[in-house]
């Protein structure tokens, strides 16, 4: 496989199905923004205090499924593509559950960056969020399965919580936004 094609010189780009768009395209956003968060997992699932790299690596093979959905033509797109489960999002939802019997409630908006670690996850969390909101506005003009949306939204949630856990497995403290 060749890295470089050249096909995309000026500014166009193949969907899965073979359909050339701008790069400009909010598909090619949607999937971009997605990519971009693979890469923040990929930081993420480095991070000391972390003992579960399986739940990183289902993650980044999860974004890589979402990705591929949001590259493919949505008409033309006969390509047999990994789905994205129910289970998928039981399990994000299960991994912030067992995160939050450790976590104190939350009595007021917390600002990010605790740690460099706990920045990185709300780095990731408003990637995922730009991504989902690409992704809602895709799914206003051409067909966009809603378990996507649903997925994203999760893994933003799991994100947050991800990022007090951190901040709890290093003694640190969540910093309150203290509103003047």
């Amino acid at each position: 496989m060749k890295i470089y094609t050249k096909t995309g010189d000026l500014g166009e780009t193949s969907l899965i199905g073979g359909v050339r768009v701008k790069k400009s395209n909010i598909r090619i956003d949607a999937y971009g923004t997605v990519d971009e968060l693979n890469s923040w997992i990929g930081v993420i699932r480095n991070i000391d205090v972390l003992n579960n790299p399986l739940i990183f690596q289902n993650i980044q093979d999860l974004l890589f499924t979402v990705g591929s959905h949001l590259a493919s033509h949505p008409e033309k797109g006969r390509m047999k593509l990994p789905e994205i489960l129910e289970s998928d999002i039981v399990l994000l939802e299960n991994e912030i559950d067992k995160m939050e019997l450790e976590l104190a409630p939350l009595s007021n908006f917390v600002l990010p960056g605790s740690s460099t670690e706990n920045g990185f996850c709300h780095v990731a969390r408003t990637v995922c969020r730009r991504a989902e909101r690409c992704t809602v506005e895709l799914a206003l003009n051409e067909s966009v399965e809603p378990i996507v949306i649903r997925y994203l939204n999760r893994l933003s949630d799991y994100l947050f919580v991800l990022s007090r856990y951190i901040t709890l497995k290093q003694n640190g403290n969540d910093i309150p936004w203290l509103h003047k």
